[in-house]
């Protein structure tokens, strides 16, 4: 499919958009492995968009922050990472649907997990680039906070800015006055791409499981586990 063949009217209409210069949205969705297989294409790929568009995200949701929460320096840092971390962008890309109109490798194509989660958050922060060069940064501002800082009173209200594992050994300690342990239920595959899947405990019961790259990871995914789990929402009340 070449350059041209992409209708991007739907993707201006999702966010909010229409630009005066296409190109700049086009170029947003350009990733460097497209230009591997494709060299005559005649447009760059999105880095220096998505360089420009974190350093807008940032500034915006920093000025957000600042005018509307009195709150000490390191919880609204905290707060921001939440907001602009690499999961809730690649979420937000997924929901404007910005992932089906990427240029990627015929290998990209197929990446899954963490690689494309990148990719969709790098495609965001272009597209925030090249809102601001088309448009001004009032109106960056505007899409930052009707697509993006919408999610932050349920980030505040559900303390999704603190990490599962500190969320989990909070509320456990909290109601039961007991810490959360964590032990490798299995491992698997070569050194460099070991996989584990880590079990996290209370006391001698399982409550939650999650596999990952490394420990660290899977006692993450674990702690998330437990998170959802029926009788923590019970916790909660």
């Amino acid at each position: 499919m070449t350059l041209f063949t992409k209708d991007l009217t739907k993707l201006e209409k999702n966010l909010g958009i229409k630009f005066k210069n296409l190109d700049l949205l086009k170029q947003a969705c350009v990733h460097r492995s497209y230009l591997n297989e494709n060299p005559n294409f005649p447009l760059p790929h999105n880095e220096r968009l998505e360089f420009l568009g974190d350093a807008v995200l940032e500034i915006i949701v920093t000025e957000h922050l600042y005018r509307n929460h009195p709150d000490p320096e390191g919880v609204l840092t905290n707060w921001r990472s939440a907001i602009v971390n690499t999961r809730m962008l690649a979420q937000k890309a997924k929901q404007l649907e910005i992932e089906n109109y990427l240029y990627l490798s015929r290998g990209e194509v197929k990446s899954l997990g963490k690689a494309r989660e990148v990719i969709l958050a790098n495609a965001f922060e272009a597209c925030v680039g090249a809102i601001y060069l088309d448009q001004g940064m009032k109106k960056a501002k505007d899409f930052i906070e009707k697509k993006l800082l919408v999610e932050l009173p349920q980030i505040i209200q559900k303390k999704l800015y603190v990490d599962p594992k500190s969320q989990l050994q909070e509320l456990v300690q909290d109601k039961l006055r007991i810490t959360p342990t964590y032990q490798v239920l299995k491992e698997w595959g070569p050194d460099h791409a070991r996989q584990f899947l880590m079990g996290v405990y209370l006391e001698d019961k399982l409550i939650g499981q999650g596999q990952g790259r490394s420990k660290q990871e899977a006692q993450v995914k674990a702690a998330e586990d437990a998170l959802k789990k029926e009788e923590w929402k019970k916790i909660r009340e």
